[in-house]
């Protein structure tokens, strides 16, 4: 159990959490890679059960040649959104600390576009449907989205903003040169967690395994893409901005998340919108005769 302050919130070094996972001395395993690593891997074994499905878009070679694209769209596209949406001008200046993925700094934005490239590269050299493909992996990303929430917490970096909930926490955090005790925050990595992860998880897997849904494509990516930006901007309001872009923050009046996040409400409602438009006949598994 978490020792309380003399004001009730939650000290984060009481918890006894270490963003190292592993520490041999001259190799340091982090949460942060781990989180990454298990996203990918859960969501691959997601996705075997999702193609086992009638009218799945691909087969089980398509889905592992499907790993290494998306991972290499989240890691590349992660870290080269960050740079462009949240702190080009010290990447500028420091371009070698591009590298430096073990210090974090991932955009899930850009990560996003990175994965839709990968699909759409692998479904034109397969000949598969492109839409229907991110209708699968869509399914599948929450994994990776709940993992990385909870190893930013870990990490204790993307806090929230300043509060007197209940549950708020005291963050390690540099002021000055020097390392004290901040005020109390919102755990909006904990928030994250649940709304893009755990939630967002039940809304496509009910979508998936109990509607129509994965015969329409686009729905289901539509789905994902409409409520991650609603539930990213929401949050974003009781998150702290990076500091780099305070300013950007006060004088647009909202935060680049909830910036970047917009085009994907709109987006994602579109393509639930019009996808029953797109409805089709598909296949029981890849080669076979056609279903409705």
């Amino acid at each position: 159990m978490a020792i309380q302050s003399v004001i009730g919130a939650i000290i984060w070094s009481d918890l006894g959490l270490d963003p190292v996972a592993l520490d041999l001395g001259f190799f340091q395993l982090r949460w942060y890679s781990l989180a990454y690593l298990a996203g990918i891997f859960i969501g691959y074994w997601y996705m075997l059960k999702l193609i086992k499905q009638p009218g799945a878009p691909m087969a089980r070679r398509h889905a592992d040649d499907l790993v290494f694209y998306a991972a290499l769209g989240i890691i590349l596209g992660g870290r080269v959104g960050y740079v462009l949406f949240y702190n080009l001008s010290y990447y500028l200046q420091n371009p070698l600390d591009i590298l430096k993925l073990w210090d974090g700094g991932m955009s899930f934005h850009g990560g996003m576009i990175g994965t839709v490239l990968g699909i759409i590269y692998l479904s034109r050299k397969e000949k598969l449907n492109w839409l229907r493909v991110h209708d699968y992996v869509a399914c599948c990303v929450p994994f990776g989205l709940f993992f990385g929430r909870l190893a930013n917490f870990v990490n204790h970096e993307l806090w929230g903003a300043p509060t007197n909930v209940a549950w708020a926490v005291r963050f390690p955090e540099l002021i000055g040169g020097m390392t004290v005790l901040g005020p109390p925050r919102h755990p909006s990595q904990i928030y994250e967690a649940i709304l893009e992860g755990l939630l967002l998880f039940a809304i496509l897997a009910w979508m998936f395994w109990k509607t129509q849904s994965r015969y329409e494509p686009g729905k289901l990516v539509g789905a994902f893409t409409f409520f991650y930006g609603l539930f990213r901007f929401l949050v974003e309001f009781v998150r702290e901005p990076d500091a780099q872009l305070v300013g950007f923050a006060q004088s647009t009046g909202l935060h680049m998340g909830q910036w970047l996040s917009l085009p994907m409400i709109l987006l994602g409602a579109w393509l639930m919108w019009t996808a029953k438009g797109r409805r089709q006949r598909v296949e029981p598994t890849a080669g076979t005769e056609s279903v409705a």
